[in-house]
């Protein structure tokens, strides 16, 4: 480990490292949103086209510290040793996105609503987020509470709690009550015998329904309902009435959030389609493909996928329901969250959090793909059409389907 970490210093002395900003027309900004203050509640990071707000910062990548220590929990290394670590090599990245920046108001927008893979948690994939949000979505990306994240947190009363003990808290994480006292959730191995697909699947319905919540939430604010943040914040969430046309809503997300894409569209036909990233399919039963009724593009990276993954997925294939694929040569399955962009070459080698072709260039492929897919099954009245090539792999850089060898007998 201590060669890896050698090995990282070295990669991070780059001046081209950063996470892209969205390429739309639009500014971004981003706020947080917890409604109920349980574990029971609902909690998302929304990405929005904002008015310019000199005075708004970009908020840090990583929210707080107890987010490095469930990473190094996740990725089973010594929480002190990784949090000095991540903290030199992650630590002072920011979000391309500015901090409560007032609401642009400007006809109705689509909306879509994110889900994060397995040990990732609400800001990682804010590159994708961002880049939606910049070509006018509004993208809600939930912080599952189902222990498949790295970490996320609620509250629960304590009528002892002072004052003070918030103050260690960052700005955008205090709650309003000063009796509510901060709970940790942090990722939960697989116990020695238990059976995977048992817990996963359990886990896989709950994710699936804090995305409808999700979606529940912001239709109330849409609607003009007032929606109590259990946060402090100086974002006015009724700047959102009358702005969200959930007639035109999709959800997305990467690996586990793959799955949960799947099996979101199954429960909630509200979502009219849906954009898995290197989905790992593992996680669901086979028994409600028929129940879902949407088109859904699978993007698959070169590196992660096996035949078993890519026979579920061709499982979902309908004569009558648009379900494509494509493949992005030279990617791995970290090619889609943030890191990519924020490790340097010869670490991201070795950690396999980059692939052989350039990051930008595969996000920049994966997102025109997603936003040509978006404005086929939502009915957008944008340009997005002319990537619409994307979705069948017509690119040097894809490939139409998948680079794995399914033998046919098999499907």
């Amino acid at each position: 480990m201590l060669g890896r970490t050698q090995v990282a210093v070295m990669g991070n002395c780059s001046n081209t490292l950063g996470i892209p900003p969205g390429k739309g027309p639009h500014q971004v900004g981003c706020a947080d949103l917890m409604v109920d203050h349980t574990v029971q509640g609902s909690f998302f990071r929304l990405y929005y086209p904002c008015e310019p707000s000199p005075s708004s910062e970009k908020p840090c990548w990583i929210p707080s510290q107890e987010y490095f220590d469930g990473l190094a929990d996740f990725m089973k290394i010594n929480r002190s040793f990784a949090e000095r670590i991540f903290n030199y090599l992650y630590g002072s990245y920011r979000i391309p996105a500015f901090w409560e920046a007032p609401f642009k108001s400007n006809g109705k927008y689509p909306l879509v609503i994110f889900s994060h893979g397995l040990g990732a948690f609400r800001t990682l994939y804010s590159a994708i987020c961002a880049e939606l949000a910049s070509r006018g979505f509004v993208v809600a990306s939930v912080e599952h509470r189902d222990e498949s994240g790295s970490a996320t947190f609620y509250f629960k009363e304590n009528s002892q709690m002072q004052q003070q003990a918030h103050q260690a808290d960052t700005k955008n994480s205090k709650p309003v009550q000063e009796n509510l006292e901060k709970v940790w959730m942090y990722y939960r191995a697989l116990k020695p015998g238990e059976e995977e697909f048992s817990l996963r699947n359990n886990q896989v319905q709950q994710r699936a329904n804090e995305c409808i919540r999700a979606l529940k939430i912001l239709d109330e604010i849409n609607s003009g309902k007032s929606v109590t943040n259990v946060l402090q914040s100086e974002f006015d969430w009724s700047s959102l009435k009358n702005s969200l046309d959930l007639c035109k809503t999709a959800v997305m997300g990467h690996s586990f959030g793959g799955a949960t894409v799947i099996e979101t569209l199954c429960k909630e036909l509200t979502f009219k389609c849906g954009v898995a990233l290197d989905t790992w399919m593992v996680p669901l039963k086979e028994e409600i493909f028929p129940n879902v009724k949407q088109p859904i593009l699978f993007i698959n990276s070169e590196k992660f996928q096996w035949a078993g993954n890519i026979i579920r997925m061709r499982k979902l294939d309908s004569a009558s329901i648009q379900r494509k694929m494509i493949t992005i040569r030279g990617t791995v399955h970290q090619s889609f969250p943030d890191f990519t962009f924020l490790t340097g070459n010869w670490i991201g080698k070795v950690l396999k959090l980059k692939g052989d072709i350039d990051p930008h260039l595969a996000m920049d492929l994966s997102n025109k793909a997603s936003l040509a897919f978006l404005q086929r099954h939502l009915s957008l009245d944008k340009d997005f059409n002319q990537w619409d090539p994307l979705i069948d792999g017509k690119d040097e850089n894809l490939i139409p389907g998948t680079n794995i060898h399914v033998p046919s007998s098999s499907m």
